[in-house]
């Protein structure tokens, strides 16, 4: 139960601040060598479950105002869910069996970090109003690439809507929108499988899991929005690259 209340903070806070919450889910265990339940993608899923849930507390009023009124926005957020859908189905097994090492974490840390830096000398002037099929693409083809652990969802498609012009807590914004029908997805997929699988899970501790991240995750979602408004995303690139640091130190020291 403590474990999963620690991965469940864990994934809360680190699924939108751009640091890749599956990394971190993924080194959790790893360091500590936790085993069972909580090392599962399952768990994982479950976890994610938790922040769906939180991005439904902090946006339904959005999706509300969208699916009522802003038809041509929501078409853009069906196409740019379709690469990240696709992705998603066709390599889950890949994702989940050769993609889960920490030094393919490391370097994705670092390789995403620097794309930051550079998506952060991008002139922003686009807010929402302004997205067009061109950027939903872009954004989209980039979410799906974060299913490589150690990219970050949050991380590579805020930066590239830095790239695509757009004002940082408004490509903070979108890329929150565009996670929730991928993460639904995702959740629904794993559950029932979850369910329907050979493998009996606890549901006390996925329990405790999911409203551990929902609360941290509505907490991290407005913290992001509101420290977009102000800084750039350099602290949580400094942050990643320190990380990296330390798994490439914990590989040698365990090797």
């Amino acid at each position: 139960m403590l474990e999963a209340i620690i991965l469940g903070i864990v994934q809360g806070i680190t699924e939108f601040l751009p640091v890749s919450s599956t990394a971190h889910l993924i080194l959790c265990p790893w360091f500590f060598n936790w085993s069972g339940e909580v090392d599962t993608l399952t768990f994982d899923i479950a976890l994610h479950a938790g922040t769906l849930f939180a991005l439904i507390l902090c946006f339904w009023r959005d999706w509300i105002e969208i699916i009522s009124k802003k038809r041509r926005l929501l078409g853009l957020i069906i196409l740019a869910s379709i690469p990240a859908g696709t992705a998603g189905f066709f390599l889950n097994d890949i994702a989940e069996n050769d993609l889960r090492e920490p030094l393919i974490i490391s370097i994705m840390l670092i390789a995403v970090g620097f794309l930051m830096l550079i998506a952060e000398k991008v002139n922003k002037y686009k807010n929402m109003e302004k997205t067009g099929l061109k950027d939903a693409i872009i954004i989209g083809i980039a979410q799906a690439i974060a299913i490589i652990p150690g990219v970050s969802r949050s991380g590579i498609t805020i930066s590239a809507g830095l790239f695509r012009g757009f004002e940082r807590e408004t490509a903070a914004r979108f890329s929150f929108l565009l996670s929730t029908p991928i993460i639904a997805g995702a959740t629904i997929l794993h559950i029932r499988e979850a369910f329907t699988g050979p493998v009996n899970y606890d549901f006390k501790v996925f329990s405790i899991g999911i409203i551990t991240s929902c609360v941290t995750g509505f907490i991290a979602i407005n913290f992001l929005l509101n420290f977009l408004k102000k800084y750039p995303l350099n602290l949580f690139v400094y942050y990643r690259f320190l990380l990296s640091a330390i798994i490439i130190a914990s590989i040698w020291l365990k090797g």
